[in-house]
Formats: C-alpha cells, sequence, structure tokens
C-alpha cells in the first residue's frame, strides 16, 4: 500500500479518514487512507461516492473543531455505488506531532492506536509494539497484522492501524537520463529505492520521498549488504562499471524464498558479450540465466527514457506482485 497521504503541509489543519473495516465488494481495503485539507487532499480511499462523502464530513470536521467521527457506509442502499458492500470509516483531525512522526518513518514500521469512542486518544508504537508518542493510557493491544478494528477494556473500541513500510526496494546503479526517468515513474509507487552513483552533481536537488541517494565510488559494497530479496537495475555510464556490478550481484547467496531480481539495460548483444565475461569471472550459468537483459516488458520498443521508465516500472511491479503471492501468479523474469 502506498503511503502517499504523507506529503508534508506543515502546520495545516486536516482530517486523517482511514479505511477501518470492509464486508463485501469494497473500492479499498482496510489502512487506505485520505489526508483532508479545507481546499485540497492526498491519498484515496477509492473514488466515487464514498470518496466523495468522506470528504464532506472531513470538511465540516475542520470547520466545527470536530475531533473524531467512525462512521458505517452501506455502498449499495446509501451511495448507490455498485460494488454494494460496507466500509467503515474512522475520521480523526490529526496533530502535527503525530504527522511529523510518521512522515519522519515512512521507511520503518509504524502502529497506530486511535479511540473510536470515549475519550479522544491516540498512541504511536514502533515494530516491537513499544511506545512512540501519544497517550500513555492506550490499552495493550499487540502492535502486529493489518488495520483492524480491536476491542479494549470496557468494550471500548480501537483501531489498530498498521502504517507499514514498502517491502519492496530497488537498488538503482546510475543517475543518467533513463535512471532519473525511473525514479520518477517510482515516485508515487510503494516501494523503496536506493539511487546509486559516485557522480553526486548528477542528482537532482528534489528527491522524491521514497529514495535515498548514494553517492559512492564503492557501489559493490552496497550490493553486498543488501537485504535478501532486493531488486536491483543495473544502467550506468560504463560498461565496464556495469561488469564489475553484475559480477558482485551474480556473486551473492541465492535462495529461493526471497530470490534478488536483477536486471541489466542494454540490448542482446550486451547481454551476450557479458554472459561470455562473467564466465570467464567463474559465474555459473544458472546464475547467469537469473540476469534480465534486455530489461522493460516485451513489445515496447520505445527508446525514449519516460518509454523506458514506464515499461521498467511495470515489469517491476510485475515480479513484486509475484513475489508476494506466488501461488497466484506464474513465475516472471
Amino acid at each position: 500500500m502506498t503511503n502517499d497521504w504523507l506529503h508534508p503541509h506543515a502546520g495545516t489543519a486536516a482530517v486523517l479518514v482511514t479505511v477501518a473495516a470492509v464486508k463485501g465488494s469494497v473500492p479499498r481495503e482496510p489502512g487506505a487512507k485520505m489526508l483532508v485539507r479545507a481546499g485540497d487532499f492526498d491519498g484515496t480511499i477509492g473514488g466515487g461516492h464514498l470518496e466523495h462523502r468522506a470528504l464532506d464530513i472531513a470538511r465540516a470536521m475542520l470547520q466545527l473543531g470536530e475531533a473524531r467521527r467512525f462512521e458505517r457506509f452501506p455502498l449499495g442502499p446509501s451511495l448507490g455505488q455498485c460494488c454494494g458492500g460496507v466500509a467503515w470509516l474512522a475520521f480523526e483531525r490529526m496533530e502535527v506531532e503525530q504527522m511529523d512522526i510518521l512522515r519522519a518513518r515512512r521507511h520503518q514500521d509504524t502502529w497506530r492506536l486511535v479511540a473510536l469512542d470515549g475519550a479522544s486518544e491516540w498512541t504511536l508504537l514502533d515494530e516491537a509494539g513499544r511506545h512512540l508518542a501519544g497517550a500513555v493510557t492506550t490499552p495493550a493491544l499487540a502492535a502486529q497484522g493489518d488495520t483492524r478494528v480491536v476491542e479494549g477494556e470496557g468494550g471500548r473500541r480501537w483501531l489498530l492501524d498498521a502504517i507499514l513500510a514498502p517491502r519492496d526496494h530497488l537498488m538503482l546503479f546510475g543517475a543518467g537520463h533513463v535512471g532519473a526517468a525511473i525514479v520518477r515513474a517510482l515516485a508515487p509507487l510503494p516501494c523503496r529505492v536506493t539511487w546509486v552513483d559516485e557522480r553526486d552533481d548528477l542528482f537532482p536537488s528534489d528527491i522524491p520521498a521514497n529514495v535515498t541517494v548514494e553517492a559512492t565510488d564503492t557501489p559493490e559494497a552496497l550490493v553486498e549488504k543488501a537485504a535478501p530479496g532486493t531488486s536491483f537495475l543495473v544502467m550506468t555510464h560504463s560498461h565496464a562499471l556495469d561488469l564489475r556490478l553484475c559480477h558482485a550481484i551474480l556473486s551473492r547467496s541465492r535462495s529461493d524464498s526471497c530470490k534478488d531480481w536483477f536486471g541489466l539495460i542494454g540490448s542482446s548483444t550486451k547481454r551476450s558479450q557479458f554472459e561470455a565475461r562473467l564466465r570467464e569471472r567463474g559465474i555459473d550459468a544458472a546464475r547467469i540465466d537469473d540476469m534480465v537483459c534486455p530489461v522493460g516488458l516485451p513489445g515496447i520498443e520505445g527508446k525514449a527514457p519516460a518509454v523506458i521508465a514506464a515499461s521498467v516500472a511495470a515489469q517491476l511491479l510485475s515480479v513484486w506482485e509475484a513475489a508476494h503471492h506466488p501461488e497466484e501468479q506464474p513465475e516472471l523474469s
């Protein structure tokens, strides 16, 4: 799930709308959010009449100074949406302290406990269930699982809300035109990107929130330290550096349960040349077969950076979806 509602709007009053629970067919899953201000909003709970109604409620709360609501919406009878399920929405006036912490922790898992009835209270917990901020009187509910409504002492209801860091991580080597286009294409998507190049001056001043820049002349060290399951994409300015990175990536230990994906930009000719050189350096054929080159979806032949970026972004999404649901999808390259 993308955390696109976490854009900074310092000092602007806002209401956070969260899909707390669902029954039947609904536009979005529990945990989907939008942050509503008087004149605009970030994120989405699925569009349509449900979202328009939620916007009206949130803005009325801002005008009235209301702190919280929890409402049930039958999508068919009350809103005329064809999906026909039921959604429960939590509305809460967001405090600056909470938003600042959530933005700072967007690459870390955080759980929120928000009172749905009784006194207005909230608490932030880290991945181990330790208190980060907010009321210390909230019940000791385990910080685990997905967003859901839970019951505390005396039947009091709480929203246990999982704000999870993106699980998919791309390590992108190369800050040229295509690399920059891929970073822009991935900016709104639920992933993390480590963007690597030795030429610090090539990185733009405006870096997307899901991107970490690494300016280094020893990129192989980043490959060695990367977590299992990292995706690698190599497209530097130098074929010699590309080859060194290929060797480092294919030399990593391979686990069928947590397989790295590795793409190399280039033509079929470049692939043939690199295959021969990698064999000379002791990489076995099975590992070389794991190298995806050329990259991008078959049938998309455009060479413009934006076209390549769109194709590669779609390919990565397919790979990541297959990794999350291996029982539902065929194996992809």
